[in-house]
C-alpha cells in the first residue's frame, strides 16, 4: 500500500519565473500532462500535481513512501529557482537585439534539472521526433520496464525503469513491436554500453558540479553511447549534467540562427556536426555561460510561433471553403 498525501503545500514563485505549461510541455520533460487546473507528472520517483498563480506554486505529492523528505526543496531543485531569469532576461536583452522579441513571447521559461538516466534515454526517443510522440514512447518504456509508484483516480504511474532493466535480451524486441523503430535498439545498446562504462554512476561522473570535466570533454564521454549525437549530448549536458552553456541545435534553433545570427546558412537544408557547432559556438559567445537557458526561450518562441502559424492556415483553410460554399450556393 503506498501512501498518498493529499494536503496541497505552496512555495513563492512568481508566474514571471516560471510558467508550468511552457516548461513542463516545452519539450524538456516527456512525463507532464494537463490536470484539471495544472500539471501532474512523475519525477524524482514520485507522482506530483502542480498549479499556479501569480505569486505561487502549489503542488501535492503522491505514492511517496516516506513523507520525511524536503519536497519544497526537492521541487526548487527541479525547476533551478535559486536562478533568477527576469536577472538573466536583461543580461541577455542587453547583448543580444533579437532576444527581446523572442522573450516578449514566451515568459517563465526554466531548465529542467532531470534525473540523467531518464533525460538520455528519453532524448534518444526523440531523434526524428516529435513532443507527442516521443511522451507516448517515453510512457510505454515506463509501463513497460519501469516499477509501479501508485494508482490515483484509476490511473496507474510508474517510475522511470532502472539501468538493469533496459539491458535484457528480449527489450529491442519488446520495443520494436511497440513501434519504437531504430530507436529500440540504440536504447538496448545504450543501456548495455553503459553498464560496461560503469552505469549510471559513470554518467554522474560527467557532471559538472564534479569539477573535473569541461563542457566539452563531458559531451565528447557522451558520443561514444549508441543513438547519441551531438544534439542529444547537449541535451544531456544542459539538462542534467550541469552545462548551462550547451545549445542542444535542433531544426526550431537551426532556423533561428541562420534567419537572425547566422545568415549565411541560408542555402544549408540540414543540420550537420559542423554547422551544429558553428550554431553551438556563436550563440554561447553571444549569450555567455548559461547560453543553453537563453537558446530554451527562443525554442519555446519559436515553438509558439509554428503552432499559431498552424492554426491560422488551418483557419485561412475553413474560412475559404466557407466562402467556396457560400458561392456555391448563390450559383445554385
Amino acid at each position: 500500500m503506498f501512501k498518498k498525501f493529499i494536503n496541497k503545500k505552496m512555495i513563492e514563485c512568481s508566474s514571471k519565473e516560471l510558467n508550468l505549461g511552457i516548461t513542463l510541455q516545452g519539450g524538456q520533460s516527456f512525463r507532464w500532462l494537463p490536470h484539471e487546473t495544472g500539471y501532474r507528472g512523475v519525477f524524482n520517483s514520485t507522482v506530483w500535481t502542480l498549479t499556479q498563480n501569480d505569486t505561487c506554486i502549489g503542488y501535492t505529492v503522491h505514492g511517496s513512501l516516506s513523507d520525511d523528505h524536503n519536497y519544497d526543496e526537492i521541487l526548487r531543485r527541479y525547476f533551478r529557482l535559486d536562478i533568477s531569469l527576469l536577472d538573466l532576461c536583461k543580461k541577455w536583452t542587453e547583448v543580444d537585439k533579437h532576444f527581446q522579441k523572442s522573450s516578449d513571447k514566451v515568459d517563465g521559461v526554466r531548465i529542467l534539472n532531470q534525473d540523467v538516466l531518464e533525460n538520455l534515454f528519453s532524448f534518444i526517443c526523440s531523434s526524428n521526433n516529435n513532443i507527442q510522440r516521443i511522451s507516448g514512447m517515453v510512457e510505454k518504456l515506463c509501463k513497460l520496464f519501469g516499477k509501479k509508484i501508485c494508482s490515483i483516480d484509476g490511473k496507474d504511474y510508474f517510475d522511470f525503469p532502472t539501468l538493469e532493466l533496459l539491458q535484457g535480451d528480449t527489450v529491442e524486441s519488446i520495443l520494436r513491436k511497440e513501434g519504437f523503430g531504430y530507436r529500440a535498439a540504440y536504447i538496448a545498446n545504450t543501456a548495455k554500453k553503459l553498464q560496461q562504462l560503469g552505469g549510471k554512476k559513470w554518467l554522474l561522473s560527467l557532471c559538472k558540479c564534479n569539477d573535473t570535466l569541461s563542457y566539452f570533454e563531458a559531451k565528447e564521454q557522451l558520443l561514444v553511447l549508441p543513438g547519441v549525437g551531438p544534439k542529444v549530448a547537449d541535451c544531456v549536458c544542459l539538462m542534467s549534467l550541469g552545462y548551462l552553456e550547451a545549445i542542444p541545435v535542433d531544426t526550431h534553433i537551426f532556423q533561428v540562427a541562420r534567419d537572425n545570427y547566422l545568415p549565411h546558412l541560408g542555402k544549408q537544408k540540414t543540420v550537420t556536426p559542423k554547422v551544429n557547432e558553428e550554431i553551438n559556438k556563436y550563440l554561447r559567445e553571444l549569450w555567455g555561460p548559461l547560453a543553453g537557458w537563453a537558446q530554451a526561450v527562443l525554442f519555446c518562441a519559436k515553438i509558439g510561433d509554428n503552432a499559431k502559424n498552424v492554426l491560422n492556415k488551418k483557419r485561412s483553410k475553413t474560412e475559404s471553403e466557407v466562402k467556396t460554399k457560400k458561392k456555391i450556393r448563390k450559383i445554385d
